[in-house]
């Protein structure tokens, strides 16, 4: 099927009525929809939106206590940004090993959370920061919104619950409280320009030698990006000790599900995920 229809909006009311017939591609960044496109995974719609030049759906900045990153902020922008340093290091992090420079100039955090890969860099950071994604519509003659936090926006690999006629407009971050702690790991062939064998995330608040407010994330081993609710209640207010390290690491390694293929088998992922808990979980006990 060819494009027969292009169009590049100046503001988000135009390209929600460019999406309101439910075909269309969304086009930002395209460093995932045109390799796809091209390989045959993706088909392209009739209806081609390049929502590159709208700037209503650019900018990082705070608003009402919350962290506001625009869904076409670059993933490079994102991890020089001040204010994600100053808040956000673990998505700084991420965003640092993902792919090449010149990709991180051109992809977009809005494209790298609506590709929905379980494999995504930062859906993991992001998922561990319990963000939120904010959907925009035009089903009448206004823009309507609604937000989603990104742990049920997901529902399968490159399948969310947005709607066709939905644009990804921005992800949503509370300001973490004092005493937060983040760490992210990734694990591939190489530190970037490669997709993760898995990846890890974990953010929580200290309280003494007690971790509170505890949230942990898992790239590339589900079908989804997953947060592990059941490691997390076991963490909840419990002393980062040797045991308490050793029963996290057992439990995460055993509610990840992972999948055998050209980058690891189900059974290394599972030891890789409960070795690098215990790295994770020393590190931040010694911190």
């Amino acid at each position: 099927m060819a494009v027969e229809h292009y169009h590049a909006p100046l503001h988000l009311a135009d390209a929600l009525e460019h999406l309101r017939g439910g075909e269309a591609t969304i086009l930002a960044g395209g460093t995932d929809l045109m390799p796809q496109s091209h390989a045959g995974r993706v088909k392209l719609a009739r209806v081609l939106v390049n929502v590159r030049r709208i700037p209503e759906l650019d900018g990082i900045g705070i608003e009402d206590g919350e962290i506001r990153i625009g869904a076409l902020a670059t993933i490079g922008r994102v991890g020089r940004d001040p204010i994600v340093l100053g808040h956000l290091p673990i998505l700084a992090e991420a965003c640092d090993h993902f792919a090449s420079d010149q990709l991180r100039n051109a992809a977009t955090i809005g494209g790298n959370v609506c590709n929905a890969s379980p494999a995504g860099d930062t859906l993991v950071p992001l998922l561990a920061l319990d963000a939120e994604a904010v959907l925009a519509s035009k089903p009448g003659d206004r823009v309507t919104s609604r937000r989603v936090p990104l742990a049920a926006f997901f529902t399968g690999p490159g399948r969310t619950v947005r709607a066709p006629g939905e644009l990804l407009t921005s992800i949503r971050v509370r300001l973490p409280p004092a005493g937060s702690v983040g760490r992210f790991f990734k694990f591939g062939t190489r530190p970037a320009l490669d997709i993760s064998a898995i990846s890890l995330g974990l953010c929580a608040v200290r309280d003494g030698r007690a971790l509170r407010r505890v949230r942990i994330a898992c790239g590339a081993v589900a079908p989804v990006p997953m947060r592990a609710t059941a490691t997390e209640a076991l963490l909840e207010g419990a002393v980062l000790d040797e045991a308490t390290i050793a029963r996290a690491a057992a439990s995460l390694r055993d509610e990840v599900r992972p999948i055998d293929d050209v980058r690891a088998s189900a059974w290394y992922r599972r030891e890789l995920v409960g070795n690098l808990t215990r790295r994770i979980l020393d590190d931040v006990a010694q911190a």
